[in-house]
């Protein structure tokens, strides 16, 4: 069983300026080439560079994008790409990504004046999406090849991608297949040219054939290195998602700003309290504001002893520990109608060091606006004088409070900082309140509530302050708060995502662009573990595979009666580990933890885009200079040192960790290992060919939207 890591990417220590390695002073005559640790993405508009970028950006790794398409860009010549510094040659870029082997014109002066610089400067160029030709060091796939879709095949990494960029994997590259209707990657495979020094990294078996040929591959010639990839992705799609770490770990030799992680966080909403039950006959839910039927008697879904035992004995099998968002009024008020008896919250408290607890208010209340439940939906009561009636202050710090202190007595590990209120209440929820209870701020002020949770679905802009807090978006999954079996998952699925004449409520008529939509109503009795498992299952592993430490959410009645909640939960940790080594952990934070990541990133973002950091290699030194304070992430080969210590924490392959700046430049000792490579003498470049337009056939991949999670 693979280990998962709860560490946060955190580097402390003195700093270290100037490091200067023994042989430096010999070779002072002739000063070494500065290599600036930024990448240089050309793109087309197409969705490969896209994803590309859009990977550098999420891990922090700086960037420039020039777009073809645009009459103002910037000309590409030797003076754009390279110049002099503190009289040392300097290379602006460590790397650069092109569209496809060359998308420039023929003969053109910014082809030749980059196939110059990356023989200088022995700077790697990736081929994001390209055509396998002679060019690019392939036979053309007419000769014994294939052009075509992949969808459903399995890649495999070679030995040498294992060995090399993406070692991080086990060996299998699943190619989505979403939609029979749909073509979702479409692939060129090919073999090497006789004769061309081209290494394979990923190849797939050749259709008809149990030949195989390259979808990504190295081709050095010229002085040149050029990463080779022959199919189309965009940043969503997991054959992209399981490689993108990979490319930029070979374009980059290891060594540079940004960190990437695969994250896992599941918390569990309304422990200790009932969750209402979806009514199938009346397409409601007995309970729930918005169900009004005369006939609609709640029946409560809550779990038992056993379902505690067995939440605890999965966490200890999988390694994974799950977040309990606690009620503690669910708990006092089962004791007055039981004679002070509640086996569940004894269970619970037996085994409470097995699990990590979120204070989730006392009894669930709706801190936001007073609800007029009069009409349907809900909407906000009113004042004489029709300004909103919000929740007191009052009220909203003593819901928090009063859970705290029962926690507290109860001796759960808490931490007071985080807070989880009922539904996301208090927040706004569209349409009925648009703005945030005013009250909320102050309450959370009078608690010392640090990080809030919110419904990503809802706010999908990312983290923002509350008050004295910052909000920790939740991706929402969709297995209902109001089912405990799986029958009553698949009638409310049915309910939501078929049209009225399938018998459902045409949500998905009234709004055509969401994908989740069905063709008809899922069978009751195969459709949990035949449609709606998998479906999830994928969501929530494209966010564990894009660095995205966001927690995901389900409700106490998921891990009750039929335990719906764990298919889709084992579902994204097998996945996981049949494509990861376990040098590649995944990451399992708690909510402080997310939000930290989460705060330092938009720093560090807000940083590098005002253009207040720089950083640079010089042989096997590397060095970054910033604002004090401000805590950089970065990734380094193994061997790495800083003030004389191992620098950050392994990760697939390489160290990676958040170091603070100080009042004197970041220093990093690379080892020997990771010399700059030489390309050779510089020389004249040959005139480029160029390269065939790619198929205008680009397809985007289906991706199901996750719907604005009910409850809370």
């Amino acid at each position: 069983m693979k280990r998962i890591s709860g560490t946060t990417l955190l580097a402390t220590g003195a700093l270290l300026a100037g490091l200067v390695l023994p042989g430096t002073a010999a070779r002072a005559a002739a000063p070494e080439r500065r290599v600036d640790l930024r990448v240089l993405v050309v793109t087309d508009g197409g969705p490969a560079t896209e994803a590309i970028a859009a990977e550098l950006d999420v891990a922090g790794t700086p960037y420039t994008e020039i777009d073809l398409t645009r009459a103002d860009r910037p000309v590409i010549d030797a003076g754009y790409l390279a110049d002099t510094t503190d009289g040392r040659p300097r290379a602006r870029f460590q790397a650069v990504v092109l569209p496809n082997d060359n998308p420039f014109p023929a003969n053109s002066p910014e082809m030749a004046a980059l196939a110059s610089y990356e023989r200088t400067y022995g700077i790697p160029q990736v081929d994001a999406y390209t055509y396998a030709r002679p060019e690019a060091g392939l036979q053309y796939p007419v000769y014994g090849g294939y052009s075509g879709s992949l969808d459903g095949a399995t890649a495999q990494v070679t030995a040498a991608g294992r060995a090399g960029p993406f070692g991080y994997l086990d060996g299998a590259v699943p190619f989505e297949d979403n939609s029979p209707t749909v073509g979702e990657s479409y692939a060129y495979l090919s073999s090497p040219v006789t004769g061309a020094d081209f290494t394979p990294y990923v190849q797939a078996t050749i259709p008809g054939t149990t030949r195989r040929g390259s979808l990504v591959g190295e081709y050095r010639h010229d002085g040149r290195r050029e990463l080779v990839v022959t199919f189309v992705y965009n940043r969503y799609q997991q054959q992209y998602r399981l490689l993108a770490r990979g490319i930029v770990e070979w374009m980059t030799g290891g060594v540079h700003l940004g960190a990437s992680r695969n994250y896992f966080a599941v918390h569990v909403d309304d422990v200790f309290a009932a969750d209402d039950r979806w009514n199938a006959a009346l397409n409601c839910t007995p309970g729930d504001v918005d169900c009004t039927d005369p006939n609609a008697t709640p029946d409560p879904i809550r779990m038992t002893p056993a379902d505690v035992d067995h939440a605890a004995d999965w966490q200890a099998a999988r390694g994974f520990t799950l977040d309990m968002a606690y009620n503690g009024a669910g708990s006092v008020d089962h004791r007055e109608d039981n004679g002070g008896a509640d086996p569940l919250a004894d269970r619970f408290l037996a085994r409470r060091d097995e699990f990590r607890w979120i204070n989730h208010t006392y009894t669930h209340a709706f801190l936001g606006c007073e609800q007029d439940t009069s009409v349907v939906p809900w909407r906000c009561a009113t004042n004489p004088d029709g300004s909103v009636k919000w929740v007191s202050r009052t009220d909203v710090s003593d819901e928090i409070a009063i859970n705290r202190v029962w926690g507290q007595v109860a001796g759960l590990p808490l931490d007071n900082g985080e807070l989880v209120t009922g539904e996301h209440s208090g927040l706004r929820v569209l349409p009925q309140q648009p703005a945030d209870n005013p009250y909320l701020g102050p309450a959370l002020a009078d608690n010392r509530v640090v990080w809030l949770a919110s419904d990503n679905s809802r706010e999908s802009g990312g983290q923002r302050r509350v008050g004295p807090a910052t909000t920790v978006p939740r991706y929402p999954m969709n297995v209902f708060y109001n089912a405990g079996r799986a029958a009553e998952q698949v009638d409310e699925y049915n309910w939501i995502y078929t049209s009225r004449a399938q018998g459902g409520s045409g949500i998905c008529e009234d709004n055509p662009a969401t994908t989740t939509c069905l063709p008809a109503p899922l069978d009751p009795a195969t459709g949990y573990a035949g449609h709606i498992v998998p479906v999830e299952r994928r969501i929530a592993l494209g966010h564990v595979l894009a660095n995205d430490p966001k927690p995901h959410f389900i409700h106490q009645s998921n891990l009750a009666e039929d335990r719906i909640a764990y298919p889709v939960l084992d579902g994204v940790l097998d996945s996981y580990e049949a494509l990861f080594t376990p040098a590649a952990p995944v990451v399992n934070l708690r909510m402080r933890d997310i939000g930290r990541e989460l705060q330092r990133r938009e720093a560090w973002r807000t940083a590098v885009r005002d253009g207040r950091v720089t950083a640079y290699r010089v042989g096997t030194t590397v060095t970054v200079e910033g604002p004090a304070g401000l805590d950089v992430p970065a990734t380094m080969p193994e061997g790495t040192l800083r003030a004389g210590a191992a620098f950050g924490e392994a990760y697939a392959g390489t160290r990676s960790g958040w170091t603070a700046l100080g009042t004197v430049p970041l220093g990093l000792a690379l080892p020997a290992t990771a010399a700059a490579p030489d390309n050779g003498p510089d020389v004249t470049a040959p005139a480029p060919v160029p390269a065939p337009a790619p198929p205008a056939r680009v397809p985007e991949g289906v991706t199901a939207p996750v719907p604005p999670g009910a409850g809370g």
